[in-house]
């Protein structure tokens, strides 16, 4: 279960000229790499979930992305694209001495762990995909769905905000306030660390990579689509999902339907984040994966 824990080693690593701030755990031959969502949260919610692994015998590293947390925070809006994170992240482990990791990415992390993955095959081991999908206008299409649940007249009302611009105002808001906690974490009080990562939101990224918010998808990101390549990836894959997550389960399916080698579960009474919403079913699943592709 997860747990905050110091970690052993805080790590300083130039990319592109810039600073970005790593974190590990354990001392484990096998690590488990892990990214996290966003784009723009620091990674202390994705860290602290994951790093109570070291109690399995696995090193954990985390890192705060460029723009994020403890990382150098830039504003140059041409940084921020999938390809820059992916080099980054090679970056990282290149420069951590990580070898071939199982490499974990929730939400955003996911399609940025599905990137690395195509571009750097030979640098993982396994694949585990959280709470994300791996084609954004099937998203687009599975929001849509969720936002209807709220009647047609709320669903109105943030359309004609959607076009007007307006997408800060109190009653699109209130919308997505509901939404978040219908689909996003559904625990009445949200556990701290994903409270320090929220609070220290870099909406730069996320603007310009994903849109306003949660539910709707206007950035640089909103037309990715990996499913032709997800082929090529042979690693063994685990995805995850909650049941009422906002990457939904019909997402993960379309993932599985198109690897080669995947298996898929499905948590129940979780959204968006079942390693704090469902802890029970989700580190079970983890780490019954891991030991199952475990080298050593």
């Amino acid at each position: 279960m997860w747990r905050e824990i110091a970690p052993d080693d805080r790590v300083e690593i130039e990319v592109d000229g810039f600073r970005v701030v790593a974190y590990s755990f354990g001392r484990g031959d096998e690590t488990v790499f892990c990214l996290n969502g966003g784009p723009g949260l620091a990674c202390d919610y994705l860290r602290e979930a994951h790093s109570c692994l070291v109690d399995h015998g696995y090193r954990v590293v985390a890192f705060d992305q460029l723009g994020t947390g403890a990382s150098d925070r830039p504003t140059d809006p041409a940084l921020w694209t999938i390809g820059r994170y992916v080099e980054e992240t090679e970056t990282v482990r290149r420069v951590m001495g990580l070898g071939a990791v199982h490499l974990l990415g929730h939400s955003w992390g996911g399609w940025l762990a599905i990137d690395y993955a195509l571009t750097h095959p030979q640098n993982i081991r396994t694949l585990i995909l959280e709470d994300t999908v791996a084609d954004m206008p099937h998203l687009a299409l599975e929001l849509e769905r969720l936002r209807s649940a709220l009647g047609p007249e709320t669903v109105a009302m943030m359309q004609k905000h959607e076009a007007q611009g307006t997408t800060d105002h109190p009653e699109y808001m209130a919308a997505i306030t509901l939404l978040n906690y219908r689909h996003v974490c559904r625990l009445p009080e949200w556990p701290a660390p994903v409270r320090r990562s929220l609070s220290d939101w870099n909406m730069g990224p996320y603007t310009t990579m994903q849109g306003p918010n949660e539910f709707l998808y206007t950035g640089n990101l909103k037309d990715w689509n990996r499913i032709p390549d997800l082929p090529k990836i042979d690693v063994p894959v685990l995805i995850t999902v909650g049941e009422h997550d906002e990457l939904t389960p019909a997402c993960a399916m379309r993932m599985k339907g198109a690897l080669r080698n995947a298996e898929i579960h499905v948590l129940r009474n979780a959204s968006h984040m079942p390693f704090y919403e469902n802890p029970a079913d989700y580190y079970p699943a983890l780490t019954g994966f891991l030991a199952r592709h475990r080298i050593n």
